[in-house]
């Protein structure tokens, strides 16, 4: 749903409330079950940030850290669309990095790039989306999305292969400044006691967090930036400069399994197929339970909330095998139990796993 505030648009489902100003920044997203407040007071979340990047060098390889010296924010948008599409509602912003009559490029003059900021709500979805498109024309150039959030987080987690890591946010030794860039896979998290916010992606794997504490309030914000595409120069100057298609999620009140799941959304989203007979609609051909037989089928990132179903494929040597990949998802000890369909011609036993895992 759709709703004009004056010049804030308001779009809400059962479980969100987000508030965009008329720049395009989205300035509140509260979760309706808590009624917790995901962007930091006074701040403006989803913001298009266009940096120099210059470095000393190896372009295509590095980014030093005083790119963020100098910083330009794109809030000034040339067109604002807004409706309902699938059922869901849709509030597009388009910009330019050319600095409009009368801006401050702020030593920050872009090519005349094109980004479609594109928000996203549909009913049932926990986690307001975000679509990016880009046509990107820009020279040692870096494009941040920033998300400050009222959060005093400790550390970020970052999805790793079959994991995450814990990474600590203040910054205290040489070793805590070098680490002004950092990679994830599919999602970031940052959590203040219960509360955690998790922020995912389909194609972004460099953030950037920092806390600070507001001088009006006295309160924590922590900000994560995505870093959404580069401009280098060496060895290809050209290599970047193409069009791009990119989806962020923000999903408030979310812990590790909310983030996973929102990473396996945007990554390998469900795709729904028609049987060919009444046999093939059955159960899952695969299913995990945990101890208390509570579980989930074989879709990819299904089941029992630890431990995870992360492949189901055919041996590649034609024997009519099947092979699953199981992760422990969580860091701790878990006990889950491996429910196999048996195959409509009784097919054989499971064998031991395959010697390359």
């Amino acid at each position: 749903m759709v709703i004009r505030e004056g010049e804030r648009t308001v779009l809400e489902n059962a479980a969100l409330r987000a508030e965009l100003d008329a720049d395009g920044s989205l300035v509140s997203l509260v979760d309706l079950a808590t009624g917790s407040e995901t962007i930091a007071p006074g701040a403006r979340a989803a913001l298009l940030q266009l940096h120099r990047d210059p470095p000393n060098a190896w372009d295509a390889w590095d980014i030093d850290e005083f790119y963020r010296r100098t910083v330009r924010d794109l809030a000034t948008p040339l067109e604002v669309t807004a409706g309902e599409e699938d059922g869901g509602a849709r509030v597009a912003f388009t910009y330019s990095t050319a600095a409009g009559e009368g801006e401050d490029s702020r030593g920050v003059t872009g090519a005349g790039s094109t980004i479609v900021k594109t928000f996203v709500l549909r009913p049932g979805d926990e986690s307001l989306g975000i679509e990016l498109d880009l046509d990107w024309k820009e020279r040692k150039k870096a494009l941040k999305l920033a998300f400050p959030l009222d959060v005093r987080a400790a550390h970020l987690s970052s999805e790793i292969q079959f994991g995450h890591v814990d990474r600590p946010i203040p910054v205290n030794t040489s070793w805590d400044f070098a680490r002004f860039e950092t990679c994830a896979h599919r999602w970031v998290h940052a959590a203040e006691g219960d509360f955690g916010v998790a922020l995912a992606n389909d194609s972004t794997y460099g953030h950037d967090v920092l806390r600070t504490v507001r001088e009006f309030d006295g309160g924590t914000t922590t900000t994560i930036r995505q870093t959404l595409v580069r401009a280098p120069e060496f060895p290809d100057p050209s290599a970047d400069k193409c069009c791009y298609r990119l989806r962020v999620a923000l999903r408030p009140g979310a812990g590790i399994p909310g983030a996973i799941q929102e990473g396996y959304r945007l990554n390998l989203p469900e795709r729904e197929v028609t049987a060919a007979t009444a046999a093939g609609a059955g159960a899952p051909l695969v299913t995990v339970q945990d101890a208390a037989g509570a579980g989930a089928g074989a879709a990819p990132g299904a089941g029992s909330g630890q431990v995870l179903v992360e492949t189901v494929k055919l041996a590649e040597n034609r024997s009519g095998d099947l092979v699953l990949r199981l992760y422990e998802s969580l860091g701790v000890r878990a006990e889950a139990t491996l429910v196999l369909d048996p195959a409509p011609d009784g097919g054989a036993a499971p064998r031991a796993p395959a010697p390359d895992g």
